[in-house]
């Protein structure tokens, strides 16, 4: 029968409680959500600053949408180009503080995109080991020679590009590891770079509208600045809204729009979600409570100390709560669940063997008794 062996594979993910499974939502993205016909306090989105269900982007939506229509109808390069998508290119490396920026349908695509194009079979790619998917899919993708560095080790990374003499050579890490939620040494990243004469990609997609000033990104946060630096945020999470979006001199841009074919052959973004990004942009500069807000929580949640598990170390709004055992995980997501609680139980390949974990979510639109709500629930739990 065809796909049979779906089966047997989905048999022993379900017996090692990796079995993946969607949830249905029924309301508007925030702290409280609707999904699967019950309502719940949910910490497991990555709206970080609380802009999904904003008014003034849906407003900026409904704008867009009776100028423009609803779609794009073609690739950039060919008649799906708005003027909404110019405007926002020019908005977005203005605000991270770089010469141009090129829009993407999405991160995966932005990171295949650029990876694909900047290096090939002579060249190698340096890359952190606890780097997101897109980031490894589009190494291979690449074809380039690929050297992993354990996490966050600098002395490793040195070691290798000190050992790679030909080629092009690119250094590729999260600026916020998505399931850790700690931060990679970027002012370090850029000096390896600048001595062994590599580029630097930042994926920024979890730290764009949280660190830096006025939620800058990780550049702003750090300080830096460099023409080898290739930047990529995502606009789905902090902005709270589609998309996302590469930065960095003429010649990477130029480079993109010739080149990358996760560019040139997919439809454009709908420029109704252009519109509602430029209103987003401005938000994110402008609300700077937004980020204070972020910090109370964080620190009202850090001050808690569990006894049977561990609350990894970070300083973001993505608070891993390591338990260890994927049943054990589940179990507890089940409990919070059962409590009207929503946190997700990440497990391998998401995050190593013997290291499954909650993945606690920190949103703006939170409140200290939300967060004491669900500490509450977790002592219960322990």
């Amino acid at each position: 029968m065809p796909f049979s062996h779906f089966s047997d594979e989905l048999k022993q993910r379900r017996e090692q409680g990796l079995l993946r499974r969607r949830r249905v939502v029924e309301s508007p993205q925030g702290v409280y959500v609707d999904a699967d016909g019950r309502p719940y306090l949910s910490f497991c989105s990555n709206d970080y600053l609380g802009l999904a269900n904003h008014p003034a982007l849906a407003e900026a939506v409904c704008r867009g949408a009776e100028r423009y229509g609803v779609g794009a109808g073609a690739s950039h390069l060919v008649s799906g180009h708005f003027s909404p998508h110019q405007q926002l290119e020019q908005e977005l490396a203005a605000f991270v503080g770089l010469p141009q920026a090129l829009l993407f349908s999405g991160g995966y695509m932005a990171n295949v995109g650029v990876v694909t194009t900047l290096v090939g079979r002579t060249d190698t790619v340096f890359a952190d080991k606890l780097n997101h998917a897109s980031l490894n899919d589009a190494m291979v993708l690449s074809r380039a020679h690929v050297r992993r560095y354990p996490h966050l080790d600098m002395a490793a990374l040195e070691k290798m590009l000190g050992s790679t003499p030909s080629g092009r050579k690119l250094v590729a890490s999260d600026a916020v590891f998505s399931m850790d939620g700690d931060v990679a040494p970027v002012r370090e990243l850029l000096a390896l770079c600048e001595k062994y004469d590599a580029w630097l990609l930042l994926d920024d997609a979890h730290g764009f509208g949280v660190l830096g000033e006025g939620g800058r990104g990780c550049l702003s946060h750090f300080g830096v600045s460099s023409p080898r630096i290739v930047y990529m945020a995502t606009l789905g999470k902090g902005a709270g809204v589609f998309g996302a979006f590469v930065a960095g001199v003429p010649e990477l841009i130029d480079g993109l729009v010739q080149n990358a074919r996760s560019y040139i052959y997919t439809t454009a973004m709908p420029p109704l979600l252009a519109c509602a990004l430029s209103a987003s942009v401005k938000l994110i500069g402008a609300e700077d409570w937004r980020r204070q807000r972020l910090r109370e929580l964080i620190a009202r949640l850090r001050a808690w100390q569990p006894k049977r598990w561990s609350l990894m170390e970070s300083a973001t709004p993505i608070q891993p709560l390591l338990i260890g055992g994927n049943d054990e995980t589940l179990a507890l997501s089940q409990g919070l669940l059962e409590r009207g609680i929503l946190v997700p139980a990440i497990r391998p390949p998401t995050v190593p063997k013997g290291q499954a974990r909650l993945r606690i979510s920190l949103s703006a639109a939170h409140t200290l008794e939300d967060v004491d709500r669900l500490v509450a629930a977790l002592k219960e739990l322990e």
